[in-house]
């Protein structure tokens, strides 16, 4: 599926996508919202994920290197 350049230049996801993004399915993927594990917004009656709030969550997640 081919996204627009709007699409491409949003500043958010929806659940789905930020649960592809880490692995996770849809049901899933709200799950992890609702506990509050994925940093999430409620626009009205959507739910979103702020792109740059998901790389930090990400970020502070990633397990250390072991060296």
């Amino acid at each position: 599926m081919k996204r627009t350049r709007e699409e491409k230049a949003s500043l958010t996801l929806t659940v789905e996508e930020a649960g592809r993004k880490v692995g996770l399915g849809r049901g899933a993927a709200y799950s992890a919202v609702r506990r509050g594990e994925i940093p999430s917004v409620r626009l009205g009656n959507r739910i979103v994920v702020p792109k740059e709030a998901l790389e930090r969550w990400l970020a502070e997640i990633r397990p250390k290197s072991v060296a």
